[in-house]
């Protein structure tokens, strides 16, 4: 047995993929397409590299007990079943920027051929036809091109066009014109950019209300000389009503590289000689294969490692600002803290953040807070992804709070819980010095300043001499050394409050021979190793 984490690749990757995951993993191959070799394959695996070929669906998922990750090396997510991975606690990753160049590039490639007719009079002249008259075309410059869908793709081909002399227009409905207007873009209705385009062409996702947008009512308000791309997702454009367009002289040609069924081979389209088609060739290019590879290969590192991965689909949190970054296994084992110190789960749930780190968005320290609760509460693996599902099953509501002002420390992050009692229990937590040494710095009202430690005590009791004397000869003659103290109190005589940090952890008989002792109101052993 291999002590490396497991990865499988189950369809054909760049070599660069395999270098950027390194030597720290165990590298199996399988094809992913086979149903029988895939299922077996996957049952021991932590992660799973796949393309398009690969359906990672609810029964892959249920068959890979150990599996932590699915990385999809592309953009689309069509054969991963994203619901029953984030429910298994699963993090779906992809390569949401590794084709847009390649992607663009087809479309500004279409475009061409569709106005000049490259392939047709490419066919034909090895077919010893000489037909020059036939194949003339139009012009780009000073048309107008009509994008829709004016996201990281659709903006890059509105800029490549507009070097072609083109008048760019756009739909979106998410893009504000005053932006629109910086790219040198006028945004229009759809309807009015329909009616004056002479090339349309489709960079949306494919939704419930963007299937068939472009379908037979949109292609009666169009130009009869248009041309029409898609390179975005099939059924975006209605096939049929764009082969009646195409038929009935209303539409003057198309140039597509996505169905709505895949593979495709035989379509009502492809026998009209002014489509020009292509075989989902968007990211088929040596440089975006290499570049998706190499993303999820960075990400599979990230997830394994326990890290939060910004391109995963199914978790919140979004890009992690460096120097957010450090305070995420802060705030993970301050939530780990606060359930030892709750004894239970909490009803309601804040995290709040205070400092410098606020001018960031910091909605990640929630999440890890939040994993760090559930982590030795419940007997699945607790992942960035789960988390927020185990609080929503156990109806504990959860809120993030922020502020720039932190009297205190630099920043400070600190986990509260109101118990099912309505007794509030909460713990603060704080980075010091370059090497962002992990601080409690409060445990409730009560203010202490103590490295963090694998194994501590927390002990409240009424104040009197001879307590802390009474705590070290009981953990001395259990073997027990203690490696740092401290104690707080408000008033002399009132309830104090001691945190210890020790090399072992504490048996429960011990705590209890403690808390008899010293009359202890709350004796809590707190265990943060894996």
């Amino acid at each position: 047995m291999s002590s490396k984490p497991v990865v499988l690749i189950a369809e054909e990757l760049s070599p660069a993929t395999v270098d950027a995951l390194g030597p720290d993993f165990e590298i199996r191959h399988c094809n992913g397409a086979d149903r029988a070799e895939l299922l077996p394959a996957i049952a021991d695996v932590d992660a799973i590299l796949v393309r398009s070929a690969t359906k990672v669906d609810a029964e892959a998922i249920a068959a890979a007990k150990q599996l932590k990750v699915v990385a999809r090396a592309g953009v689309g997510l069509d054969n991963v079943d994203v619901s029953s991975a984030t429910k298994a606690g699963v993090m779906v990753v992809n390569a949401p920027t590794s084709n847009i160049v390649t992607a663009a590039e087809l479309a500004c490639g279409l475009l061409v051929a569709t106005a000049r007719n490259i392939p047709q009079a490419n066919t034909a002249l090895k077919n010893g036809e000489w037909k020059r008259s036939k194949y003339t075309g139009v012009e780009l410059s000073e048309k107008t091109l009509g994008v829709v869908g004016l996201g990281r793709i659709g903006v890059l081909v509105a800029q490549r066009m507009s070097a072609f002399g083109m008048k760019i227009v756009a739909y979106d409905p998410y893009v504000q014109p005053a932006r629109a207007a910086q790219m040198g873009v006028k945004l229009l209705t759809l309807d009015e950019l329909l009616e004056v385009s002479d090339f349309i062409t489709v960079h949306l996702p494919k939704t419930p209300e963007t299937l068939g947008l472009i379908g037979d009512d949109a292609l009666h308000k169009v130009k009869p000389s248009v041309r029409i791309v898609n390179a975005a997702r099939g059924g975006i454009v209605d096939e049929e009503a764009l082969a009646s367009a195409l038929k009935e002289g209303r539409v003057a040609g198309a140039g597509l590289d996505v169905y709505t069924k895949e593979p495709c081979t035989d379509s009502p389209l492809f026998q009209f000689d002014q489509v020009v088609c292509t075989p989902h060739l968007g990211a088929s290019t040596d440089e975006a294969q290499e570049k998706a590879g190499i993303a999820v290969a960075k990400s599979v590192r990230l997830a394994l490692a326990g890290e939060l991965v910004p391109d995963a689909v199914n978790v919140q949190g979004g890009v992690i600002a460096e120097d957010v970054r450090p305070g995420l296994p802060l705030a993970e084992k301050l939530g780990r803290i606060f359930t030892a110190l709750a004894g239970e789960v909490a009803a309601r749930l804040d995290v709040e953040v205070y400092g410098e780190i606020t001018q960031h968005d910091v909605k990640v320290l929630e999440l890890s807070a939040l994993k760090g609760v559930f982590e030795d509460v419940v007997d699945e693996t607790v992942s960035y992804v789960n988390a927020p599902l185990f609080a929503q099953e156990r109806g504990v509501e959860v809120r993030l709070t922020t502020s720039s002002e932190s009297p205190d420390h630099r920043n400070v992050v600190t986990v509260r819980g109101t118990l099912s009692s309505g007794e509030e229990v909460a713990v603060s937590g704080t980075l010091a010095g370059p090497k962002h040494l992990r601080k409690i710095v409060a445990i409730g009202e009560h203010d202490v300043d103590l490295a963090l430690a694998d194994h501590m005590v927390v002990l409240r009791y009424e104040d009197r001499p001879g307590v802390v004397g009474a705590v070290g000869k009981i953990l001395g003659e259990a073997g027990l050394n203690i490696a740092g103290m401290q104690v707080s109190r408000q008033d002399a005589g009132g309830e104090a409050l001691v945190v210890l940090t020790v090399d072992d952890t504490v048996p429960q008989p011990v705590l209890n021979e403690i808390a008899d002792e010293i009359g202890a109101t709350s004796a809590r052993s707190v265990n943060l190793t894996d």
